[in-house]
């Protein structure tokens, strides 16, 4: 069957992880712990980060989870700011990360389109930082929905936002692709009855995808070719 639509998750599948997030956590960790050296460690163990390497361990929750989840594990270490206050931080100042894009995001989207795909954004990440961060990227206009856990449907790995995206474009879920470098988005798309398209930009290793995936490419660039396929 044909695939008319791609949802994709935007952090390690439009944007690189790692490039992106390892320096922006540790200057996150840094400023929240307001120079305690204690709870700078313990706020890196809470988010799975290694600050001796500057990067993620790939069990970390900051890989899947939503920021809502995210912000009640760091309150009890952040003693300073409420679970609400977190939240919103983490929001804002995502908002404005340095962005590595996995690979040119206009070229390759301006394809997509052109072969007459219908686009979407689903992330557990807030709208308003998706939103801004596709934005400064030159491609928010390339999407037809774009939705954060905040959104009102709900976060991945539910399916809730999935089918909330098929039933806005009108293109049923067995002709859409859900596109993501985790667990949690094949998981979502296997549950909305989607085809599943692993990427390896994120955290994931390829056997860590493959048995949640119709295919797991290296990253998203490589979709065209398997449209062709």
């Amino acid at each position: 069957m044909p695939v008319d639509a791609l949802l994709f998750d935007k952090d390690g599948t439009l944007f690189d992880f790692a490039a992106t997030w390892n320096e922006w956590t540790e200057d996150l960790i840094r400023d929240l712990s307001q120079g305690q050296e204690q709870v700078t460690q313990d706020l890196a163990a809470v988010l799975g980060y290694d600050l001796g390497t500057s990067s993620f361990r790939p069990d970390s929750i900051a890989i899947a989870c939503a920021n809502a989840e995210i912000a009640a594990a760091m309150a009890p270490v952040v003693g300073h700011m409420t679970v609400a206050e977190i939240e919103h931080h983490l929001a804002t100042s995502a908002a404005s990360a340095n962005l590595t894009e996995a690979v040119p995001l206009v070229a390759f989207l301006d394809d997509l389109l052109a072969r007459g795909k219908v686009l979407g954004v689903m992330t557990n990440d807030a709208e308003i930082s998706a939103r801004s961060q596709l934005e400064r990227a030159g491609v928010l206009g390339h999407f037809a929905f774009i939705a954060g856990y905040d959104s009102g449907h709900g976060a991945k790995p539910d399916p809730d936002p999935l089918l909330a995206f098929c039933r806005e474009v009108g293109v049923a879920p067995a002709r859409t692709a859900m596109v993501g470098d985790s667990r949690h988005d094949l998981e979502a798309g296997g549950a909305a009855g989607m085809r599943r398209i692993g990427v390896l930009t994120g955290l994931a290793l390829h056997d860590d995808l493959a048995p949640l995936a119709d295919v797991v490419l290296p990253d998203i660039g490589h979709i065209p070719a398997w449209l062709d396929a």
